[in-house]
């Protein structure tokens, strides 16, 4: 595109002999092939090819441009700030003001090193489209994880998105990519890469996922970006393949049942500790362990159920143990007491306002993985966690035949789905055999 003809132009424009001359009109928009041209829009388009012109002919600098903006955008904040821009008190103060921050509405102290700084900071509240050129994705990053805290109930999730975050993205070639300029093809390079050279299971880069798809989808609800990149990102590369679990693995199959039951029964016996009924009771509930030993007499609302409405939980950031008036899903829910279940709460004196209390305090969920830890050490075998008794549950339930909706609410699921990857094959390979012959 010729500078000079666009300038000739331009200087036609001026004097507005395009609109008292057509024929000058067209002639403009079939000399540089402008279909998008009209009358009504032509100064705003003849104003864009000039500056487009002009920084291809390097007559302009961007930067240049930039920093002009930004000295203009500054001296019109020192004219319009209503609060005092407060020079520092000694050689170690600051400089400082007051902004109103409009998500809280309430005001802000905002301090810098130098009056440049300060002015710098300001520019993002009286001027949001210059702080967006300025924004990289890790700014992004720390302002959708400030967004995410104010909506989510667990600092264990935030302090897994910053655990991930660590080790999968900070230096990683994103972080200074400008969001307004995100490239696309840099951005699934990068997520290739990832699951590549860490060899990422397809749940592990999702949670890799979450994090970039909701910065980024923070970004669009904000007006930072009209669309959300990760929406094109594909992955090329293969996951790591996971050995596909198995009965075997996760759930306690009838043979080492019995003699776990006979086991926590011999402890409980031996010294009256409740964490060993708490043990054996739960193949009869099914609950999250944190739900287990949350349990409160009260919770006992009939014969026939328990009231499931609290759960213990820690603190990953303190790493602070306390009970928490809610289940994981935030939904309560009744359990079913079979016979046996009733039988065995029936024998736990009623000394505390919990159900399973060791030396008048509450037992944790640790000591729940403790007994299970200790009797796979007795027989020398792998430990089975907590949460395979739960997958014990629900498998054994299925293979009795009860209905996958019904298993579904006892677990406290949302989705049948969930429930489907609780159940296993909780027989022995004997049991399993006689069953197979039987039906063929």
């Amino acid at each position: 595109m010729d500078f000079r003809r666009l300038m000739a132009l331009r200087l036609l424009m001026s004097k507005h002999l395009f609109s008292s001359h057509p024929r000058l009109f067209h002639l403009y928009a079939k000399s540089f092939r402008r279909k998008d041209v009209t009358t009504l829009n032509y100064n705003e388009i003849v104003r864009q090819d000039i500056l487009q012109c002009a920084f291809g002919e390097g007559i302009l600098d961007l930067g240049s441009v930039l920093n002009m903006v930004m000295e203009r955008k500054k001296a019109k904040i020192k004219k319009l700030h209503s609060y005092a821009i407060t020079p520092p008190a000694n050689d170690k103060g600051r400089w400082q003001t007051w902004v109103m921050d409009e998500k809280s509405g309430k005001l802000k102290n905002v301090k810098a090193q130098t009056e440049e700084q300060l002015l710098d900071k300001l520019v993002k509240y009286y001027f949001p489209e210059m702080n967006l050129e300025k924004l990289t994705f890790h700014d992004l990053y720390e302002e959708w994880l400030e967004f995410k805290k104010t909506i989510t109930n667990s600092p264990n999730t935030i302090k897994r998105h910053m655990q991930h975050y660590k080790r999968y993205l900070e230096g990683s070639a994103l972080e200074t990519m400008k969001v307004a300029r995100t490239d696309e093809i840099l951005l699934e390079k990068e997520c290739n890469r990832l699951v590549k050279e860490y060899n990422l299971s397809r749940k592990e880069y999702c949670n890799i996922k979450t994090i970039i798809n909701g910065m980024y989808a923070y970004a669009v609800r904000r007006k930072y970006l009209s669309e959300n990149p990760m929406d094109k990102v594909k992955i090329y590369v293969k996951y790591k393949q996971m050995v596909k679990k198995t009965g075997k693995t996760e759930t306690y199959n009838t043979e080492e049942l019995r003699e776990l039951n006979r086991y926590l029964e011999e402890k409980y016996a031996e010294t009256g500790d409740s964490v060993f009924l708490a043990v054996k009771l739960n193949f009869l509930l099914g609950l999250r362990v944190g739900e287990l030993v949350a349990l409160k007499w009260e919770d006992y609302s009939d014969i026939n159920h328990l009231h499931i409405v609290r759960e213990e939980i820690r603190d990953q950031l303190t790493n602070e143990v306390m009970v928490a008036d809610h289940t994981k899903t935030n939904c309560d829910r009744y359990v079913a007491l079979v016979p046996k279940a009733i039988a065995l709460l029936q024998r736990i004196p009623r000394d505390d306002e919990y159900i399973f209390v060791r030396n008048g305090e509450r037992i944790r969920a640790r000591q729940i993985v403790y007994v299970l830890e200790k009797y796979a050490e007795r027989k020398g075998i792998a430990p089975k966690r907590s949460h395979k008794i739960r997958k014990t549950y629900a498998s054994n339930l299925d293979a009795k035949g009860v209905p996958l909706d019904c298993i579904r609410e006892q677990l406290g699921h949302s989705n049948l789905s969930t429930t489907l990857g609780y159940i296993y094959n909780p027989l022995t390979e004997k049991e399993t055999y006689e069953l197979m012959s039987k039906a063929l």
